[in-house]
């Protein structure tokens, strides 16, 4: 390294922390996984950036498994050349650990100013792109408003008009669960949920998860599940209406109070992630989600044999 340019940096391995992560998600030990560690860097012992693996069985070592997103979580502003240097530690360190293989899932540039930065050092660092995904974003506070504003009136008419009530809450009980599982697999859609670890998870974080309902005559006719994976983020995670249902628009007012609520939390921008089947992308659901977002970048899962 140029000591002038990297004066005090340190790099560290150490057990998996939460209270310095705003990625709650990163602090899950998973119990079908054999190792859980973070990678850190610490500029005159402050803490500049992390990166946390969960190792396999057959010696993987991955950074998030069954999270959105994992990867590097960097503050803005390091030195390219730290970032570079960081990378080839935690190569070396999982080596020694016997890791055959790395696995990162890096999360979109909203999340981390220096994300194609990232991307380009793990490109030169060897690691190869096994999947990209492009996530809809809508981002910018004082933008989330002017929407809110501007749409308003054409909004309170769906739901007057028909009679609906739209409803936002922290998750009191589970019922809804049931509710998006059944109705996404009437509708012949695959549904990967983890009930359990997602009960868990709100469990834990209650402040976190949000339920958005849409109701007629407090009967629930759509659901929406949306997380603060940080606390400048909305997440939309899970949705679904009941297909016997004969209200209309049900997927936009569930956007509708997502907006409103992202307003309510002060975030920065709203995550409604990917739009993608296992044949390739979903352009119906890309044009829904285009209505609602100003941007799409992408998240880059990438792997490196070591």
């Amino acid at each position: 390294m140029d000591q002038d340019r990297t004066k005090h940096v340190t790099f560290q391995r150490e057990a998996v922390q939460i209270e310095s992560k705003d990625y709650f998600l990163a602090g899950e030990v998973l119990a079908d996984f054999l190792e859980a560690f973070d990678f850190t860097i610490h500029k005159k012992d402050k803490l500049k950036g992390w990166i946390s693996f969960r190792i396999t069985s057959d010696y993987h070592a991955i950074s998030l498994p069954k999270a959105p997103m994992g990867g590097f979580w960097l503050e803005r502003g390091l030195d390219s050349q730290v970032i570079e240097e960081f990378i080839s530690y935690v190569l070396e360190e999982l080596k020694s650990l016997g890791v055959k293989q790395v696995k990162i899932i890096q999360a979109p540039k909203p999340y981390s100013e220096d994300a194609d930065l990232i991307n380009y050092l793990l490109y030169h660092s060897g690691f190869f792109q096994e999947k990209l995904q492009a996530h809809h974003f809508f981002c910018g506070t004082k933008r989330m408003k002017k929407f809110i504003q501007s749409e308003s009136s054409s909004f309170s008419k769906k739901l007057k008009n028909q009679k609906l009530e739209l409803c936002m809450s922290s998750i009191q009980n589970f019922n809804f669960l049931q509710e998006i599982v059944s109705w996404n697999k009437r509708k012949g859609y695959q549904v990967n949920l983890d009930e359990s670890r997602l009960i868990q998870k709100v469990s834990s974080f209650p402040e976190r998860y949000f339920l958005i309902s849409i109701k007629n005559e407090g009967i629930a006719q759509a659901h929406s599940l949306a997380v603060k994976l940080s606390s400048n983020s909305m997440y939309y995670y899970l949705s679904a209406e009941d297909s016997n249902t004969k209200f209309k628009h049900l997927g936009d007012l569930l956007l509708w109070g997502l907006f409103q609520l992202a307003v309510d939390e002060k975030v920065e921008f709203i995550d409604l992630g990917s739009s993608e089947t296992d044949s390739g992308p979903n352009h119906s659901l890309m044009f829904f989600k285009a209505k609602f977002s100003n941007d799409v970048f992408n998240k880059i899962i990438w792997i490196k044999d070591i």
